[in-house]
């Protein structure tokens, strides 16, 4: 068995050399255009953003603070500075059927020129048209009309009265119409002169008069005939006098606009409208009240508006749209409604545009999370990319949930790259329990959560650097003060061997170390300011630590760090508060006893024992069969439990001081309270990785240090973690003074013969141990053990079998 590696100063942390770094400080280094570090995320992310295949949406994902956001829209700005700009949508009227707006598609910048010329365009028909039917010409022809029909209507009558007075019979009008009566000597016969007359005139008369009746009677019904052509000549002339005054403008329109089809559709269907409700624009105008065309005036008018709700004439950067909150309403769109006499009413005009809407043609960035944490959302998007629309639906309507008067606006093609950006939990999720997700985000960018620390990465990680330092109008940092970010960043990855992808964590270090540099009146940034700003970082967020420190101080919590104890150890447990990450010692304590094999996890018990922590427990107890027990009953019980812990315990870092605290117990022996264990085992004694070594160490140090350092304490990490140690300023200081240590192990039995003084005893070609060694006694004590249990096991057998025959 190798010996145990005591591990040198150096080895404890990875030192950025200044001298390596070639300049003196960040304004001599170029600004850095492109992240680096993330190869396999920068070709998923031009991949994804280059294909333009249906169902090649993207999916970025990795931990917050990585630059997702950022290299994504470096990406972008240089893809749409290719690309030429989508076309502008505009809702307009549907004459035809009001409730279903039609949507039309323009070149981009003409969707506000269209806006604006049908502004116009009512604007200069409502001084046009009432000026038309104002004219002379328009009342010569009226009044010809009206000539017309009064001059048929008099001839009618005279002709009437003309044949009645030759046959002594006169045509009246009265109040109540026209009526016949019989005249003598040109003078109406008054009652009394008309029942003189003889029975034979009477009954002439009368037949005259029924004659005369049945004519006028023909008269009236052309009368009414004729003011029916009457009025359909008033309308002929209305509606040629409307077309001479809206034709030119309308022509002006039609030719201007005369390569969209569709668009000259429309305005076709307005100039029909127009000569059709030409009385709107003259009682306007006799109303006297020209408020502003947009200030919500009579619907006559606002059916000639255009609703334009994608304009991308002029703006910048409008191919790449981010929904900071993206709803339902807020993706898909939405129409709005408004008061009317305590009814909602809407129209065209009240249709509001979603952010598919303004990505259309370009690139949509949406968080995934707020995504699916909104209600209807990501159906809604789903639906939208599924069928290439956007068809904007209420969703009360959609539910049953409100009945009011809604429309159905026409809906408008999609053609949009979706980019997701979300943790790898949401993804796995998604690609596992929604089919719809992996036919429509067929690309995933993984970011790296750390890359390679070598002397290119170090000089590009200085240029980053410099590039976040003049972005943020920060001081310069010396070329010391870069080699400690670059240092600080390596202990933020947990490894020495790498730098942490964490720019947002880099970029708040730099501000604060800003901070204290322009506090001490300095224009530079020095070594001294970041580990100021390091220190205030962990000062902020370390109430908790010291509230632990305290309570173990006071021998509230009990911790030992001097002495020996069998079965008992300390571990050392990292609590994660935050962002912050600490570490505390934890005593841990093991008892064996004669039983059937089996280890008791109190932990496990209790249900405060996580998964992999009772794997790690189980783990031990069959490495302890196998190791002792391989040809006869394993006659062991014993217990381990996590003295004054109240909370979930996880994870299987503890393993290595959990089977040392039982192979002491076992073979009686006691280890020394001044070591702190931690790493895994496998089931053949060797121990493995574990993360947050760097804390774990610094953890039992600190409270070793506020104790005294005697040059006895240490701790026992796994040799495959030498590389991540980054560990503070003070515990180097102390290692190299010989005051406190820190030893790398391979195996179980390296650990337990540190910790207990004992050699751990290898196995022979019989598989025993060497008499007083650990391994050793704990064999003896195991032999013993099955010896006593199989002594007890023939007892109750013999005590058995004699109550048989008694009851026999």
């Amino acid at each position: 068995m190798p010996s145990v590696q005591e591990l040198k100063p150096e080895e404890l942390y990875r030192r950025c050399d200044p001298a390596r770094l070639d300049f003196d400080t960040t304004t001599e280094l170029q600004d850095l255009m492109q992240l680096f570090g993330q190869p396999r995320a920068v070709s998923s992310v031009e991949f994804g953003i280059g294909i333009g295949r249906e169902g090649y949406n993207l999916f970025v994902m990795g931990p917050a603070g990585i630059g997702k956001h950022t290299l994504v829209k470096g990406q972008l700005a240089h893809k749409v500075a290719q690309q030429p700009r989508p076309s502008d949508w505009v809702y307009v009227n549907n004459f035809g059927e009001a409730f279903k707006p039609l949507a039309l598609e323009l070149p981009a910048g003409r969707g506000a020129a269209l806006r604006d010329d049908m502004v116009q365009l009512v604007e200069e028909l409502r001084g046009a048209i009432p000026a038309v039917f104002e004219s002379d010409e328009y009342r010569a022809r009226a009044g010809q009309l009206e000539a017309e029909f009064g001059e048929r209507h008099e001839k009618a009558f005279s002709e009437l009265g003309r044949e009645a007075a030759s046959q002594q019979i006169g045509l009246l009008r009265t109040p109540a119409g026209f009526t016949f009566a019989p005249l003598k000597d040109g003078e109406v016969l008054s009652a009394e002169d008309y029942a003189a007359l003889p029975e034979e005139e009477r009954a002439r008369i009368e037949r005259k008069i029924s004659e005369l009746q049945g004519k006028l009677e023909n008269i009236i019904r052309n009368i009414v005939r004729w003011r029916k052509e009457q009025r359909e000549h008033f309308k002929q002339l209305n509606r040629e006098m409307t077309l001479f005054a809206v034709g030119h403008h309308v022509a002006e329109l039609k030719e201007r606009y005369g390569d969209l089809p569709r668009v000259l559709e429309y305005i076709e269907a307005v100039q029909q409208d127009v000569i059709a409700h030409a009385e709107d624009f003259i009682r306007a105008r006799e109303a006297q009240a020209p408020a502003p065309l947009m200030s919500g005036e009579a619907p006559s008018f606002r059916r000639y508006q255009v609703n334009l709700i994608v304009d991308h004439g002029g703006r910048d950067g409008s191919l790449i749209v981010q929904e900071d909150h993206p709803t339902y309403q807020n993706l898909i769109g939405r129409v709005d409604h408004t008061s009317q006499f305590g009814t909602l009413m809407t129209d065209f005009t009240l249709i509001k545009p979603g952010a598919l809407h303004r990505a259309n043609g370009g690139y949509l960035l949406v968080d995934a999370y707020k995504l699916l944490t909104q209600p209807f959302a990501w159906e809604g998007l789903k639906r939208a990319l599924t069928t290439r629309r956007i068809r904007i639906e209420s969703l009360g309507e959609m539910y049953s949930l409100v009945s009011t008067v809604s429309l159905a606006p026409e809906p408008i093609p999609l053609e949009v790259k979706v980019i997701l950006f979300g943790d790898r939990l949401i993804y796995y999720l998604l690609h596992a329990y929604d089919p719809d997700f992996r036919e429509l985000f067929k690309v995933a960018a993984d970011f790296e959560e750390r890359f390679d620390r070598t002397p290119e990465n170090d000089m590009l990680f200085a240029r980053l650097v410099a590039t976040v330092a003049r972005e943020k109008k920060l001081a310069a940092l010396d070329r010391a003060a870069v080699a400690r970010v670059i240092e600080r960043s390596a202990r933020l990855a947990g490894d020495g061997r790498k730098l942490s992808a964490n720019l947002q964590a880099m970029s708040d270090l730099l501000c604060e170390a800003d901070y204290w540099a322009r506090e001490g009146g300095r224009d530079r940034v020095s070594a001294a300011d970041v580990e100021r700003a390091v220190e205030a970082q962990h000062r902020r967020a370390d109430r908790v630590r010291e509230r632990m420190h305290e309570a173990i101080l006071r021998g509230t919590v009990l911790i030992d760090t001097s002495g020996t104890r069998p079965g008992q150890i300390n571990g050392l447990s990292v609590l994660q508060v935050g962002d912050y990450a600490f570490a505390a010692p934890t005593r841990i304590t093991a008892t064996t006893r004669l039983g059937e094999g089996r280890i008791i996890d109190v932990q496990r018990e209790v249900e405060l024992g996580g998964a992999i922590h009772s794997k790690g427990v189980l783990i031990l107890s069959a490495f302890l069969a196998a190791r002792f027990s391989v040809n006869r009953p394993h006659s062991l019980a014993a217990s381990l439990v996590f003295e004054q812990t109240y909370g979930l315990v996880e994870g299987d870092s503890a393993s290595l001081a959990e089977l040392c605290a039982l192979l002491s117990s076992l073979a009686e022996v006691p280890i020394r309270q001044s070591l702190a264990a931690t790493g895994s085992v496998n089931q053949v004694g060797e121990v493995q990785a574990i993360g947050a070594v760097n804390e774990k160490i610094e953890g039992f140090f600190d409270i070793c240090s506020m104790r005294g350092l005697t040059g006895e304490q240490g701790v026992l990490i796994p040799a495959s973690n030498v590389e991540d140690l980054m560990l503070r300023t003070e515990v180097i200081e102390a290692v190299a003074a010989g005051r406190f240590h820190v030893y790398a192990v391979s195996h179980v039995d390296q650990a337990i013969g540190l910790l207990t003084g004992v050699p751990a005893g290898e196995p022979d070609a019989v598989g025993g141990f060497p008499a007083g060694t650990v391994n050793g006694r704990a064999a003896k004590r195991l032999r013993e053990l099955s010896a006593r249990r199989q002594q007890f096991v023939a007892a109750e057998t013999g005590r058995a079998r004699g109550r048989n025959r008694r009851k026999q």
